[in-house]
């Protein structure tokens, strides 16, 4: 089956990382399933994806705990820590979780290391389907900079491929839709290579279309390079264009950039992603010197429309991090825009048009045909200016506002704007 069929439209959900770190547990990832179906549903979001360390019993905040022990079944496949997941008890996985987020109307996701846990290797366990060992398929030398749990995988081996079919083969079983596979897609230039794994990429891939049940690939951290988009675009649905994306506006600066270099890449089952929304309450795993946890987005609230709007017109998959059950009303319309969405999951051809130092311009195509434009004030100042229609091949339009949910009526030559310091403003434009 065609891979591309299953991410027809930028995938839409909320992931575990940026409120819960790799502590996230069962209670968390079904309350925020709930919420998702209670609020957000009805306009397009659907995965509930739990992020890494989810074998590791003992995990309690962002960091990671250095060669710790993990959980694992007798082929050397990592399963649900029962202290954190404890409907897993008894070999069932993560079936338990996915029936109730299925029940609901939404997809469940995970998140998993490239490679083979470190522990099977040196207990020399067996790989399913195969009589080679987890020894025997482990490359070694290929381990994670940042995380301590795994080996890469020799996949030119045919027990590396088995090992690959057998984990696909188990997360089909507990229904999974989606897999977020890290270490796995960022450049690895201290090893001289553009690009980190491809041949566990393809192993990757050949292992879903076995599997029997669809699942989108998503590929990080980033950033994913250019020059290996059509390695990517041939076995990925989404991949990373940059490193963990936090609220601060210099990250926000940069994806302008991300962005211009990806947009021709973009298109059905294929999307470079800007990564995951920093959005309402995050980093529950942090506790405050009063005793509370976590804190609200430090993004200003112009600055988490231009966060959306950039991402909407240049399609990237939209990832909710904040906990959705600790949303404010704000937080709640940015995820509820309609408008937006659609530009978003239904628009085509966006691109900039005017890239300039403190003033970027972006253009698309909107389901009807009509155009939509993003205009964005990068500078440290509130500012009027002008969008010049000749610059879409526009003489006169009627305007729609689609943050403000209003007609601004017609206009010929050019539109005239107010921009908060590092704010955005998209318009509908239907030509008269």
């Amino acid at each position: 089956m065609d891979k591309n069929l299953c991410a027809p439209t930028p995938p839409m959900g909320w992931n575990s990382w940026d409120c819960y770190g790799a502590s996230v547990n069962e209670e968390q990832l079904l309350a925020n399933a709930r919420y998702m179906a209670e609020n957000l549903k009805d306009y397009g979001w659907q995965y509930i994806v739990c992020d890494i360390q989810w074998s590791e019993p003992c995990a309690d905040s962002q960091a990671y705990h250095p060669f710790t022990e993990l959980c694992m079944d007798e082929y050397s496949r990592l399963i649900p820590a029962e202290s954190r997941f404890p409907s897993s008890a008894g070999g069932r996985g993560f079936r338990p979780i996915a029936d109730k987020i299925h029940a609901l109307g939404l997809k469940f996701g995970i998140h998993i290391m490239r490679g083979i846990p470190r522990q099977a290797v040196h207990r020399n366990t067996p790989v399913k389907g195969t009589s080679a060992t987890a020894r025997q398929i482990a490359k070694t030398y290929s381990i994670c900079p940042w995380n301590t749990d795994m080996y890469g995988v020799d996949c030119s081996l045919e027990g590396g491929q088995a090992y690959y079919d057998s984990l696909f083969e188990l997360y089909a079983s507990w229904g999974v839709d989606y897999v977020k596979v890290d270490d796995i897609c960022a450049s690895n230039f201290i090893k001289g290579r553009p690009y980190s794994a491809p041949d566990e990429v393809e192993a990757i891939r050949k292992a879903i279309d076995k599997c029997g049940r669809q699942m989108v690939l998503s590929l990080s951290p980033g950033p994913a390079v250019v020059e290996e988009s059509f390695h990517l675009s041939q076995n990925a649905n989404m991949w990373r264009i940059t490193d963990d994306f936090w609220d601060r506006w210099d990250l926000l600066l940069d994806m302008f950039d991300r962005c211009k270099r990806w947009y021709t890449h973009v298109r059905p089952g294929c999307w470079p992603d800007c990564d995951m929304l920093p959005l309402g309450l995050m980093r529950l795993f942090d506790k405050n010197p009063d005793g509370t946890r976590g804190r609200y987005t430090e993004f200003t609230k112009a600055e988490q429309i231009t966060m959306m709007s950039l991402w909407a017109v240049f399609r990237s998959p939209l990832m909710m991090g904040g906990d959705l059950c600790g949303n404010d009303d704000f937080t709640l319309s940015l995820l509820t825009n309609r408008e937006i969405l659609d530009i978003n999951q239904f628009s085509t051809g966006g691109h900039p048009v005017v890239d300039e130092k403190n003033y970027k311009l972006w253009a698309c195509t909107c389901k009807d045909g009509q155009t939509a434009v993003a205009v964005f004030n990068t500078g440290d100042e509130p500012v009027k200016s002008t969008i010049s229609l000749s610059l879409l091949g526009i003489e006169k339009a009627s305007a729609r506002d689609l943050w403000a949910h209003e007609d601004m009526g017609v206009f010929s030559g050019t539109i005239p704007v107010s921009l908060d310091a590092h704010g955005s403003a998209v318009y509908k434009l239907t030509v008269s």
